[in-house]
């Protein structure tokens, strides 16, 4: 029976089979989309499972993922690590992708995978920063990436967490930030710093004008999470919903016609903190992940337990938390070289971090004027 394609109505595109007009059959990667959005996956998850499955289609010559199983999978994970030598997290990536596609879009259950070849995942500890490294960093932000990067080190929260807080997610009675739909789609609380109220609130009286110079030239949306939109259609431009760090520019949402504005991207936070690790002279391979390393370091240091930490950084398990034990700043396992034990006098010169008469740190030595001002002090934050 022929099948003719015919002009769509709505959203749906019709097929005419004899004297019949019958819906087409949804394409499989629109029916991945649905079944994330249901599930209430981010836009970004999406476009990684979507590309991970295209790219699972073509390694088998286009065949329908139905017509393959768990050996199809393994040959193209196995691909994945021998050939294309990934990382063990993007591996993890595309096999999630490829355990959605065969679960709940398709109904199939995947045996074990018993001869997936796995990637190495390589063991590293999190890079650190000492607390005089973290003043210098934020030192050399400027505007709004400095405040996002006090935030990000006096809360411990991630990038993505931190661009994405909206105005009701602060609570300045209770000193706490309420983190939502962070990793794993799971809401958290943690710490609102007391040094950071008084800028914090100078900058939400900016972002409030700007905001309402938006919606006085009928602007002022901001995309809702989930359906919000449909349930509360004016939420998206009330004050509480607005993002903390908008972006600069504004969008019309082809959907509505809405002049919204987005949240700050994340890569203008990640080259501002490269840009201030390199004026710091740090050698060390920082980022904004880093500061979130560098909270938990810090307050295990300073006696605070584990399940504590784990709870405000949002740790599944408590044994990721563990990790920051190896980075103490206490040597390893906290033993004392002996190197420390000799005493003064037997023919070992140790340089001095910080000399007499106000010394600048060894770091700082070779640096021009102004990352030597860095290291001298200055307020935070501004």
């Amino acid at each position: 029976m022929s099948a003719v394609t015919c002009e769509a109505r709505g959203s749906a595109s019709y097929v005419s089979e004899g004297s019949a007009l019958v819906p087409r059959r949804p394409r499989l990667l629109d029916t991945v989309r649905d079944a994330l959005r249901l599930r209430h996956y981010s836009r970004r998850t999406e476009r990684a499972y979507v590309g991970w499955i295209q790219r699972y289609i073509l390694f088998h010559a286009k065949r329908h993922p139905a017509e393959m199983g768990a050996t199809g999978v393994s040959r193209f994970l196995s691909s994945l690590a021998v050939e294309g030598r990934v990382s063990a997290s993007t591996q993890n990536q595309a096999l999630a992708a490829l355990l959605f596609l065969y679960g709940p879009v398709l109904g199939v259950d995947l045996p074990w995978l018993d001869d997936l070849v796995r990637a190495v995942r390589p063991a590293r500890l999190p890079v650190v920063l000492s607390r005089d490294e973290v003043r210098v960093v934020l030192l050399a932000l400027r505007g709004m990436p400095r405040l996002m990067g006090v935030l990000l080190y006096g809360a411990g929260l991630r990038l993505l967490e931190c661009a994405r807080l909206r105005v009701k997610d602060l609570d300045f009675a209770a000193k706490q930030i309420v983190v939502r739909s962070g990793k794993g789609d799971r809401d958290r609380v943690t710490l609102l710093p007391a040094v950071v109220r008084p800028a914090l609130e100078r900058h939400l009286a900016r972002v409030r004008a700007q905001h309402e110079r938006d919606v006085r030239a009928g602007a002022g949306w901001v995309e809702l999470p989930h359906a919000l939109a449909q349930k509360y259609p004016n939420a998206g431009r009330e004050w509480p919903w607005q993002w903390v760090f908008p972006a600069t520019r504004t969008y019309i949402e082809r959907t509505t016609g809405q002049r919204r504005r987005h949240h700050l991207h994340e890569t203008v936070m990640q080259r501002a903190v490269h840009r201030a690790v390199r004026e710091a002279g740090l050698t060390k391979p920082a980022s904004c992940h880093t500061l979130r390393h560098s909270f938990a370091t810090h307050l295990l240091e300073d006696g605070y337990d584990s399940r504590t930490v784990q709870e405000l950084l949002g740790h599944r398990d408590v044994r990721t938390t563990m990790i920051y034990t190896h980075v103490l700043n206490q040597g390893p396992a906290g033993v004392r070289s002996p190197l420390d034990g000799l005493v003064k006098g037997d023919g070992v010169r140790v340089p001095k971090l910080v000399g007499p008469g106000g010394r600048y740190p060894v770091e700082a030595r070779r640096l021009t004027r102004t990352g030597r001002a860095l290291w001298k002090g200055g307020k935070l934050p501004e």
